[in-house]
């Protein structure tokens, strides 16, 4: 069985001290639940938050991560850099670092790799803009990201990945309980395909495009769907209706 995990990734949001009051206000509230959760912070405010997260079940994860241990690259940040906190996750090339920031494929597999090597979690991120869906190529491009993103990777079960339709993050479009059970029901084929068929019953593989508090059971009750990788709704209270998806609404 795979344990569903709620990740919230907070970007550019938050200061030390709103970060610790949001965790503060949610640990509570997220105590009881029946999956990992987290949340990846700027890298500036990791100290803080795993300071404001002490004792509770909420682990803290990273946006990025570079594949070299350490070296002349400005502003990037190191796998021992994260280990000293704690850090248990990092986000590897999300849609965001991709579009902006010239994030390639390859790129991808040296992060994914790197934090794998120094035992941190990948949360590494597959998806197609609209564009691409329009034309119909949702599945080559998904392809191709999870053969250079993933290559040389020896256990695959170590990996969490990330479908995100680009043109539902943070555009309030959510795609259908059945487009997003379609999309990543054919990652966790190809998984079986490039890996094992047994491997890939053994990977988690969250939906990244807006899912909220009121579109989150029935995204998380499809079959292939293990969790979420939230934008907005986590820097809100309502983080843990997403978390608490399997109780009874606390806000009607």
């Amino acid at each position: 069985m795979r344990k569903p995990f709620i990740a919230g990734n907070w970007k550019m949001h938050m200061t030390a001290e709103t970060g610790a009051a949001l965790i503060k206000e949610l640990a509570p509230l997220v105590k009881d639940a029946n999956c990992d959760v987290a949340f990846c912070v700027p890298a500036i405010l990791i100290p803080a938050m795993t300071e404001a997260a002490k004792g509770t079940n909420i682990a803290i994860g990273a946006e990025n991560v570079h594949w070299e241990k350490e070296g002349a690259y400005t502003g990037e940040i190191s796998c021992d850099m994260l280990l000293e906190y704690g850090v248990k996750y990092a986000i590897v090339g999300h849609s965001e670092r991709r579009q902006y920031f010239g994030e390639t494929d390859l790129g991808v597999n040296k992060r994914a790799k790197a934090a794998l090597a120094a035992g941190i979690t990948p949360i590494v991120c597959v998806g197609e803009t609209l564009a691409e869906r329009l034309a119909g190529s949702t599945e080559a491009v998904i392809r191709e990201q999870m053969e250079v993103g993933l290559a040389e990777i020896e256990d695959i079960t170590k990996v969490v990945i990330a479908y995100e339709p680009v043109w539902a993050i943070g555009t309030g479009v959510v795609a259908t309980n059945e487009q997003a059970e379609e999309t990543i029901a054919f990652i966790r084929s190809e998984i079986g395909r490039i890996f094992c068929p047994k491997c890939a019953e053994n990977v988690i593989i969250q939906y990244g495009g807006s899912m909220n508090a009121a579109n989150c059971r029935g995204l998380m009750a499809q079959p292939d769907i293990d969790g979420g990788l939230i934008g907005g709704a986590s820097l809100t209270k309502d983080f843990a209706e997403i978390v608490n998806y399997d109780k009874p609404r606390t806000n009607g």
